[in-house]
């Protein structure tokens, strides 16, 4: 009888071998099979359009003296959107390396390498004390996951900007409702830390 770690391993073999047989593009195939079987999931990738990354920045109040951490950074639109219209500095983080890839290669094709900085980390375990701005598009039980991170790390007056996803009994600052150009509503939320640690 197999252990449940060889069945597991044994399983993961046969799912590699089948994603590889499969007609995907090789680096495709190849992402499926290295990603981490243990890395939380906090949210699907689902690119934030540019008119919401614009106004997230507009409402975290983005300026040339901040550092804008994306938590779940994707393609990196927001940390090089934040460099590239407010001068900011920008720190994306994801657990996906081809995601980190993209981010990497639409910086340097905006100009902006020398203010952003991707790094393939677990969000849950990043060191974001520095940052003076926090993006979040996730869903709200990873806010919630991340609500006493933030709160422990941040220093008082920080801002946190999240697309859709509230953070439990945290009342935000500000609540942005609006429709987009593609007539999707949207909802962007903004707390400011003020030094209290929020479990």
């Amino acid at each position: 009888m197999l252990t449940h770690m060889a069945y597991r391993s044994a399983l993961l073999t046969i799912v590699a071998g089948l994603l590889l047989t499969l007609p995907l593009p090789a680096d495709l195939a190849l992402q499926a099979v290295q990603k981490r079987p243990d890395a939380p999931h906090l949210a699907p990738y689902v690119p934030t359009p540019q008119e919401v990354v614009d106004r997230m920045l507009q409402l975290g109040g983005v300026g040339k003296g901040d550092v804008v951490y994306d938590l779940g950074c994707g393609d990196g639109r927001i940390p090089i959107t934040a460099a590239k219209r407010f001068g900011a500095r920008g720190v994306g983080v994801d657990i996906d390396p081809q995601r980190i890839a993209e981010a990497n290669a639409n910086a340097k094709k905006d100009g902006v390498e020398h203010l952003v900085t991707f790094r393939l980390q677990d969000a849950m375990t990043t060191d974001v004390s520095e940052a003076t701005v926090v993006t979040l598009y996730l869903l709200s039980a990873s806010n919630l996951k991340l609500r006493p991170i933030l709160t422990k790390q941040l220093k008082p007056g920080a801002r946190i900007v999240s697309h859709s996803f509230s953070m439990g009994d945290w009342q935000p600052d500000k609540v942005d409702t609006f429709v987009d150009t593609s007539g999707t509503t949207r909802t962007l939320y903004l707390w400011k830390t003020d030094g209290k640690i929020r479990p």
